[in-house]
């Protein structure tokens, strides 16, 4: 059910205690982005305003203690405050004023101990690292240190999980309902673990650990998510379990700005929803270009045909919709038996999940049956072609399962120095010769198709 589904219904509000980064990758920016990707109301309390990009900051200028607390009683008085998070809270008398407020109101409040900035500024003056563990920790209904965060707050070293479980259980006894120690900087290994401490048990949250300088305000969506999932209502181990996802999304399509780190893209899951329904409308239209053709039936394989598109978000299959049952030759022209859908061909998805890391802008794909006449027509209409060869692929290649097509795509790039618009190979023992397609979305390559049929119309 949508947020806006009876003009009755509450909208959920979260505020964001916070500081501003005007290079709007950290700070009240994040937060406000990742509030929205979750479908509640942003709202804000600014703490201080820094000069920020991605690689450094040059100035800060707290925001006088009396406007901080007025900015809270201001939402909380109006429209309510389901849940918090904090961010910065630079000095001793700002952590002191954020705690009154939380006292007087008594909404749940997820702490990011904000200390340093990813480019190594610090945000919190040393004296008030004792304010922040005596009046706000105790406040918490989650604290969320990353690791060096935690060894500052439960006084040890961490290098392993085993580090992280014991100082989740030292920052649980300052006070907080519940600890997430984050372990993006603990263990060089292929995963990124992190740490729930909650009513005495230890969950762990696992993600494949995903290399890119785009992290610029991870903690800060991270903790924002939360407090978004908390203010809808979820559980604890829900909202951590969302905020995960989130920041994982967030940072492999994260925005490659500036010249330090760029900033996670908190609002990447959203994005990737609403891609869907532009990409099966895209598939939907490239498909009735094909029906409206009889020509194309000749160079339908005798597997079907098929066209596919991608998300820009694609990251597997499912991400990739094509049609169902495929188009199938009736002797008048082509036929579909179902409608386009997602997950419909991990045939032609492999091909562009494999073509969009060397081409971002390659998201579609469509096969038709194999012919050199074909191949020249398709050179004589500009667009660049290679080829593989089934009989050279590797035994250990043959062996995983779905691996041809991503092997077959790298040998097809490694002949011309380049990704082709046309990949073909001629066949092997039960496999039928095909060509493919490729282009930027699923009405492009059709269109190709139809001006092949066209050239080769006897």
């Amino acid at each position: 059910m949508s947020l806006f589904d009876g003009v009755h219904k509450r909208i959920p509000v979260a505020m964001t205690i916070a500081g501003s980064d005007s290079g709007g990758g950290a700070g009240i920016e994040a937060d406000l982005k990742t509030f929205a990707a979750l479908g509640v109301h942003g709202t804000v309390a600014l703490t201080a305003i820094t000069a920020q990009n991605t690689y450094s900051v040059t100035a800060v200028q707290d925001v006088e203690v009396e406007v901080i607390k007025k900015q809270i009683d201001a939402v909380a008085e109006d429209m309510g405050i389901d849940a918090a998070k904090t961010g910065m809270l630079h000095t001793t008398e700002i952590i002191e004023a954020v705690a009154e407020k939380v006292r007087e109101y008594g909404f749940p409040l997820v702490v990011d101990p904000v200390m340093i900035a990813k480019s190594g500024a610090p945000l919190l003056k040393k004296e008030a690292v004792k304010a922040l563990v005596e009046k706000l920790v105790p406040l918490a209904t989650v604290i969320t240190p990353n690791a060096r965060e935690a060894e500052v707050l439960a006084g040890i070293k961490i290098v392993s999980k085993k580090d992280m479980v014991e100082a989740a259980r030292k920052i649980a006894r300052l006070g907080p309902k519940a600890v997430v120690v984050k372990g993006g900087h603990v263990e060089e290994t292929n995963q990124a673990i992190d740490i729930l401490y909650y009513d005495g048990e230890v969950y762990e949250f696992i993600a494949p650990r995903v290399e890119s300088k785009n992290t610029h305000g991870t903690g800060c969506s991270f903790s924002a998510a939360i407090a978004a999932e908390l203010a809808k209502g979820s559980d604890i181990i829900s909202a951590v379990k969302t905020a995960k996802e989130v920041v994982r999304a967030g940072i492999v399509f994260g925005l490659p700005v500036g010249k330090g780190y760029g900033p996670v893209n908190p609002l990447a899951l959203l994005y990737k929803e609403a891609s869907r329904y532009k990409v099966l409308k895209s598939v939907e239209r490239g498909m009735r270009l094909l029906l409206s053709s009889p020509d194309v039936e000749r160079l339908t394989p005798e597997v079907g045909m098929n066209l596919a598109e991608a998300t820009p978000y694609a990251e597997d299959i499912f991400d990739v919709a094509a049609i169902l049952g495929r188009l199938r030759a009736t002797g008048k022209g082509l036929a579909a038996a179902l409608s386009p859908d997602f997950g419909a061909s991990s045939h032609l998805a492999r091909y562009i999940l494999t073509a969009t890391k060397y081409d971002p802008n390659i998201r579609a794909a469509i096969n038709i049956r194999f012919s050199e006449k074909f191949i020249e027509v398709l050179e004589s209409m500009g667009l660049t072609v290679s080829y593989y060869d089934r009989r050279e692929e590797p035994e250990e290649v043959k062996k995983k399962e779905g691996m041809t097509i991503p092997w077959g795509v790298e040998q097809a790039v490694k002949r011309i120095g380049r990704l082709p618009r046309v990949i073909y190979h001629r066949g092997d023992w039960g496999k039928e010769p095909m060509i493919v397609i490729l282009g930027e979305n699923a009405e492009e390559v059709a269109r190709i198709v139809l001006e092949l049929a066209e050239k080769i119309r006897p």
